[in-house]
């Protein structure tokens, strides 16, 4: 099945241009339009699921028997009265009318054999994808979902899904009215919704890239540390050489202040002495002449 689904995605991918008109489809600018309004779509959520029957035109009908809005369970809209075209939340539940209009337009792929899910085909705007595909019968499954997650896991939960709906529902859908199995159909939706919302737990790859991510946040976070630990240490350094030179300056005015302080005290020294000798001069000098006269 994965073989055939990603042969069939080969075979078939159509893709919205910037401008958000259907080149190969004109008739489904407004289901275009409607698919655009939600611009927080351009990441790796996984958004609804529906399920359709095909019936053979031209042009070919896209009847919605069931759908489940994933989205709803995590985002909350509110709406304002200009968002007449809002795809998930608040009023607006037009996202299976047009994706409908996109299957009409661009209907799947002929699968290769009964009972298997094939023909799939990814359209494409700038912030989400479609994904689709069909049996022989005309049973078609789709999901919608943000432009980051990877299409061949959009096909690997359809083929999943397929494989249980058309096991429980097959017999029903044949002749199912509009949205007629959605409330049944809900748990089984849900719980596939559940299990590919996160892509670590279904896709190898992603949980690898999911790793390699952690490992790439946690070494940027180390280098940073580095380069922060760096800087401080230059910082450290850059004062230390300041305090050093500091050390240096003040060892040698300390010296000379000594030698000052040395040539200072040796002068008061002499001059002390000088001054003892003369009033020893001065009073003995008279004394001793005296002493020679008497003799």
């Amino acid at each position: 099945n994965d073989q055939l689904a990603s042969r069939s995605l080969n075979q078939g991918t159509s893709t919205l241009d910037q401008q958000g008109t259907a080149e190969r489809y004109d008739p489904a600018h407004l289901c275009n339009k409607k698919l655009m309004a939600a611009t927080t779509m351009s990441d790796n959520k996984l958004r609804c699921a529906l399920v359709y029957r095909l019936e053979a035109g031209p042009p070919v009908s896209a009847t919605l028997l069931a759908k489940y809005d994933h989205a709803s369970q995590y985002e909350t809209h509110g709406g304002t009265s200009a968002d007449t075209g809002t795809l998930y939340g608040g009023r607006d539940k037009n996202y299976a009318d047009a994706v409908g209009m996109v299957v009409g337009n661009d209907p799947p792929g002929k699968a290769q054999e009964p009972g298997v899910l094939g023909g799939f085909k990814v359209v494409q705007s700038e912030v989400h994808q479609v994904v689709y595909g069909a049996d022989t019968d005309g049973l078609c499954l789709a999901v919608i979902t943000g432009l980051q997650y990877p299409s061949r896991v959009a096909i690997q939960m359809l083929v999943e899904l397929y494989g249980q709906y058309s096991e429980q529902f097959g017999l029903q859908a044949k002749s199912a009215t509009t949205n007629s199995l959605t409330k049944k159909s809900k748990p089984m939706l849900s719980t596939m919704c559940n299990k590919y919302d996160d892509l670590s737990n279904v896709d190898k790859a992603s949980s690898l890239i999911g790793k390699v991510e952690e490992v790439k946040v946690q070494m940027q976070d180390n280098i940073a540390a580095m380069l922060k630990n760096t800087e401080q240490a230059e910082s450290l350094a850059e004062r230390s050489d300041a305090l050093n030179e500091q050390a240096s300056v003040f060892k040698k005015k300390s010296t000379d202040l000594r030698k000052q302080m040395r040539c200072k005290n040796l002068k008061m020294t002499l001059i002390l002495v000088f001054l003892i000798v003369g009033i020893l001069a001065i009073i003995l000098v008279p004394l001793i002449m005296k002493a020679k006269n008497n003799k």
